[in-house]
């Protein structure tokens, strides 16, 4: 290679080699402290766009799971009420086997009876008290609830209860004219109460079959979560250990470029030498 003053070949090339050796550094250090194998673009369009989109699914399929845990705390709500309403009515058909006997007295009757009508005006008060949000569910004026419970747009990624077909009303279950203040009067209330008792069957066995369903639900979009998590860590999460290994080989690469670089910048003080001679 020639000795020139006007041109440093040498430096230039070296120089250019030194920038390159940086900016490996400064984007292993990007990723190293981002976490990240893509920070932007550049890095990868095709797996961003990719990553960008199951992003996208993953956060969709939490608030899914979210929407599948509301619509089982509705459940669990009208259940709740449901439970309550059938152990009145089982008090119910206690108090009446009690005054269906000959063994309690006239003054005994009315306390029975007492209890009777407190015991009514109880059901009917869960049947219009017992709400979610501020929509009731056991009085027959409940709404139609759809629930979202998948990422996507369609019907089979959604879940419906319609809470109006449930009325816990005393006259709806057939207890209104229960009264229990002669014998003869209490031996027919007990096949009332028995009918009430079997309206409560259907309902609650669907409540019971559709929460163990939404509980498959959160559970089956808690995998669903997890691989799609794991399908976006695949594409956007960096190497450490690989990203570590580049910085440390272009630091490395970095201080001999520095170091060739000083020489190369001694070429043309060598030429200035030999016109000085």
């Amino acid at each position: 290679m020639a000795l020139t003053i006007l041109t440093n070949l040498a430096s230039l090339n070296t120089k250019r080699h030194l920038e390159e050796s940086s900016e490996k550094y400064a984007q292993a250090a990007e990723r190293i402290a981002t976490g990240k194998r893509i920070n932007k673009s550049g890095d990868d369009a095709a797996g961003l766009s990719i990553s960008t989109t199951i992003e996208g699914q993953v956060r969709s399929i939490q608030q899914a799971r979210r929407n599948a845990q509301d619509a089982l705390s509705l459940m669990q709500v009208a259940e709740g009420g449901m439970n309550d309403v059938n152990n009145l009515i089982i008090r119910l058909r206690e108090l009446a086997i009690q005054a269906a006997s000959d063994s309690v007295g006239d003054n005994e009757r009315k306390s029975i009876q007492f209890e009777v009508d407190q015991v009514k005006q109880e059901i009917d008060r869960l049947s219009e008290v017992t709400r979610f949000l501020d929509t009731t569910l056991l009085n027959g004026k409940g709404k139609d609830f759809v629930f979202q419970i998948g990422p996507d747009n369609n019907e089979m990624n959604r879940f419906e209860y319609d809470a109006s077909k449930l009325d816990l009303s005393i006259s709806s279950l057939g207890l209104s004219g229960v009264d229990l203040s002669d014998i003869e009067s209490a031996q027919d209330a007990l096949s009332s109460i028995d009918e009430s008792i079997k309206q409560l069957i259907e309902p609650r066995a669907e409540l019971g079959a559709l929460q163990s369903r939404l509980t498959s639900v959160s559970s089956s979009l808690s995998v669903y979560e997890e691989n799609m998590t794991a399908a976006r860590a695949r594409i956007i999460d960096a190497d450490i250990a690989k990203e570590t290994a580049d910085a440390v080989k272009t630091q490395v690469l970095q201080k001999a470029g520095i170091s060739i670089l000083s020489q190369t910048n001694l070429n043309p003080a060598m030429a200035l030498k030999l016109l000085g001679d």
